[in-house]
This record gives C-alpha cells, structure tokens and sequence, in this order.
C-alpha cells in the first residue's frame, strides 16, 4: 500500500497520531462500527435499566444472569472469540489469493461444521442441564427453588448459543467484505428483544424472571436470520454442506482450538467471578452484572468496534506481508483506545453513585445495591484500559496465525486470576474483591500480549507518544477537577426527582466530554492527527 508523507512541521509532528493514509479508512470503518454499536450499547443500557427497575437484585435475576453467563460465555468462545480470531484471517487470505466461489465453499464447509458441532452441544447440554448446573451454580444447591429455576432458564438460553455462533459467522463474512453496520447493529436486536419480554411477556409467566430467559431465545433468531439478505446481496449466503477436504476448515480447526482459550481468557475470568458471586450472599450476581453492563458501555462502543475493524485490516497487512502498515495500524488502534479508555475509568470510578442511583434504583433496587454496585464498577473500571488493549493485541497475533503465544499468556493471567480470587475472597472483599482480581489479571495479560509483540517487532512504539502523554494527563485532569467539583454528594442524588437526576447527569456526561476534548483541542491535537 503506497504511503503518503505529508510535510508536517515541527509544531505539529509531536501530536500526529499516524502518518500513514490508511488509518482514514480504518478511522471511517470504526466510526461506522462504533455509531452503530453506541445505537446497541445505548438499547443495552435501556435494557438493564428496565430490568434493574422491574426485577431488581432477587434470587431470580440471579439465577436469570448466572444461566445467561453459560451461553454467552461460550458464545465468546465459539463465536466472537477463537473462531472469529481462527476464521478471518483465512477468510482474508481466501478473499485476497483465491476466486469467489473458493471463498462461498469455503463460509458453507465452515458453517456446516461449526453449526454440526454446535447443535449436538445444545442437544447434550439441555439434556443433562440438572447435572451441569451442580458445578457452576454450586452456591444454588442449598436453596432448591433457586437452583430449579436456575436449571430451567439455562434450557431456555442454551440453544442461544448454536443461533448467534452462526450469526456471527455472518458477521465475520460482512466485516471481511466492509459491511460493518449490520453486523454492529446485530446485537441491538437482543436488546429490543429483552425489553419487549419484560413488558409484554412478564406478567404471563410463573416466575415474571422467565420472560428473560425467552427474550433471549427470540433474539438469537432475530440475529441470524436479519443478517441473511446482506450475505445474499453479495452471493455469499452460505449453503451448509460438510467437506472434509477443504483446506481451509482444517486450518480455521487447527488455529482455533488453542485460541478457544487464549482469546478468550476475560471471559473465563469473569465466570469464575460468577460463580464465587453465587457462594456469596443474594444480589452478588446482579451486583456484578449491573456494574459490568456499565462498564462494558465505553469497551463495547469502542474498544470492541475498533477491533472488529482491526483483524480484518491486520490480516490483509499480514497476507501481503505489509509489516509496517501492520505496525502503525497498530499502534493508531492503542492510542485511539487511550483516548478514550482513561476518561471513560475516571467517569466510571468518580460518579459511580450518581450513575446507578439516576439509572436504577427504585424500590426494587435499593441504596444499598447501589453501594454495593458501585464497589464492584469502580473495580472493574480500573481495569478498562487493559480490557480494551487486550482486544487490540489479541489480533496481532491471531492475524499472523499464531494462535499458542496467546494461549501461554492466558494460562498465567487466568491462573493469576484464580489466586487472587481466593486471596480477595478469603479477606472479606467479596464480590467487589472478585472484579478488582479480573482487572489486575486484564493488566498481567495485556501487559504480556504488548510486551512479546514489541519483542517480535511486530509493534512499535510511533512518533509522538511523549506529547500525546502530555495532552491525555492535562486533558483527564480538568475532567478529573470538572466531575469532583460539580457531582457533590453522591447521598444528595437520593432526594432530586428522576428528572433531575438525568438533567444533572446529562450535564456531568456532556459536559466533561466537552472539558476533555476542549482541553485536548487546546493542546493542539486535531482530526486530522487521528486521521494520519
């Protein structure tokens, strides 16, 4: 790819975030991706609110977010993780060397056998539901209407997993081919799809719990089946038929198999916080999903949007033996991250209160949810940084097919996972001591991901990281000054209207994003620094 030097005097070269033409289109594709997800995670925050509102922190919603951790957990493993991470880059390597029918036998071979697979999965696991449930809702066993409820929502949300495993097969193939808005408006239909059964299907089930349970189901067919006509439009509507012979499949098997564990290393993390939270006393589920959902808000917005553009572009880089596109492509992703990840941790640990007082408590969840969320999101904030560069660094491996470094790097952050967990656990931090661990162990893994690809000079630290230092600290400062000063008293919320709670919130939100990108204008970083 021919670059483009622009003359760039002196003043300027400390800020420019890349040199090279094309991160304009990498910016423009995660621009897409991002508004579109923000449409989804704005759906989601409106999702839990109904749900925080409606269900509250009882036995119920923990035994509805415990079972939906099971499929999603292993969606991430079989769908947006290994596979996704094993799949595009030799779909890259297929669209890039080999003709068009080659690629469609390949999306059908590879369907055939991932959704085969899946399918018998779902069918041995809802049949032995009772017996999977001992281990991971051990803490259920004791209460056994909990524990009944807890294995009957899991038959429901299971099959979950077969539907969005293929439908982000789907995904995968339009984000290979540019079609980023479908895929990232895909996961809003989950959302509509939650809130539709909390108003609508609620008040018709035994336990109102269980109207979430088949929300999920529903949008697991709405996600598929809405992304089919796209695939279509580009003669790429995968016709399922097993192939043995294809060389592809056995590839995607090969690489995927270690990176079912490498990549997905937070995800495990954030079980096994789970099921400690079920030993621990009522809430500590919901207290953990509530401040998780918050603070996926910024990682699913952008950390994830901009990965989901960066496989893609690192994978052709790498086929066409591009190292030094593969180098500034990612280090714009790492500073594109900071720039958001550190306002994002300061916003989420400074007005903790505010933001899960404005957005759920009522009756059903009370102050002291609120206190008991707030421990376990400034925990988890913390972390946000490393879970976002986690998704960055992860590609740079998996575009070059090397999925066991990752693994390696796994083992020792989940195994440092688990030692903090019981330490936290046995000194009395509870549920909060379970995300502060996951974060500490992002960090460990993040750390390890970066450290062996500036080994392999695969990633290089670019011009201009010194100043751009310089701009992040004074810019998160004033908005560290701005949301002290101006939030108060997190116990006074408590007595303003819901009306001004929002308007005062609104004001936090909008406003601190005005003081930071203000102050980072001011210290001379443009637009067009982040489009080099």
């Amino acid at each position: 790819m021919t670059k483009i030097q622009p003359k760039i005097d002196d003043a300027e070269k400390p800020v420019s975030l890349q040199n090279v033409s094309h991160t304009d289109g990498l910016l423009k594709s995660s621009g897409i991706t991002g508004s579109m997800t923000m449409l989804s995670r704005v759906l989601g925050l409106i999702r839990d609110i109904v749900i925080a509102r409606i269900f509250g922190a009882t036995d119920a919603s923990d035994a509805f977010f415990l079972a939906n951790k099971i499929p999603n957990f292993m969606r991430r493993l079989f769908a947006e993780g290994a596979f996704n991470q094993a799949f595009v880059p030799v779909l890259a390597e297929y669209r890039s060397q080999r003709a068009h029918g080659e690629v469609l036998r390949l999306i059908s071979a590879v369907s055939a056998s991932l959704g085969g697979f899946l399918l018998l999965l779902v069918i041995g696991v809802v049949g032995v539901a009772p017996w999977v449930g001992v281990p991971i809702a051990y803490g259920f066993t004791d209460q056994p209407e909990k524990f009944a409820l807890f294995v009957e929502m899991l038959r429901i949300t299971f099959p979950y997993l077969l539907l969005i495993s293929l439908a982000a097969l789907c995904s995968a193939v339009l984000n290979a081919y540019g079609k980023f808005a479908v895929p990232a408006f895909t996961p809003a239909l989950l959302n509509v799809s939650l809130i539709s059964s909390s108003f609508f299907l609620a008040p018709y089930m035994r336990e109102p719990e269980l109207a979430l349970a088949w929300g999920v189901l529903i949008a697991g067919f709405a996600q598929l089946l809405f992304q089919l006509p796209f695939l279509h439009q580009i003669n790429l509507l995968p016709r399922p038929r097993r192939d043995r012979t294809n060389e592809g499949v056995r590839r995607i098997k090969k690489l995927m198999l270690p990176a079912l564990f490498g990549v997905s290393v937070t995800q495990i993390n954030l079980l096994l916080d789970t099921f400690i939270a079920s030993l621990l006393v009522t809430g500590s589920v919901s207290w953990l999903y509530f401040s998780d959902r918050l603070m996926e808000l910024p990682l699913g917005t952008f950390g994830i949007a901009i990965a989901i553009v960066v496989l893609p572009s690192l994978s052709r880089h790498h086929a066409e033996s591009s190292m030094e596109e593969f180098r500034t492509t990612l280090d714009w992703s790492f500073r594109l991250i900071c720039l958001i990840a550190f306002p994002s941790t300061l916003g989420l640990i400074i007005i903790a209160e505010p933001l899960l007082i404005t957005l759920f408590q009522n009756e059903n969840f009370t102050t002291s949810d609120v206190i008991a969320s707030a421990g376990s999101l400034r925990a988890y904030a913390i972390g946000l940084i490393a879970f976002m560069a986690i998704k960055i660094f992860s590609p740079g491996y998996f575009a070059r097919q090397d999925t066991k470094t990752p693994v390696r790097i796994g083992i020792i952050a989940m195994a440092a996972n688990m030692i903090m967990n019981l330490v936290f656990y046995l000194n009395g931090l509870a549920h909060v001591g379970l995300a502060l661990a996951t974060s500490i162990a992002a960090f460990i893994n993040a750390g390890l991901l970066i450290f062996g690809l500036y080994r392999e000079k695969v990633f290089q630290f670019q011009d201009g990281w010194i100043w751009f230092c310089i701009q992040l600290t004074a810019a998160n400062l004033v908005l560290s000054c701005f949301l002290i000063s101006f939030a108060g008293n997190w116990q006074t919320w408590q007595l303003f209207t819901s009306g001004s709670q929002v308007m005062k919130l609104g004001v936090l939100v909008f406003g601190g994003v005005f003081l930071y990108f203000g102050t980072l204008f001011c210290s001379g970083l443009r637009m067009r620094h982040i489009y080099r």
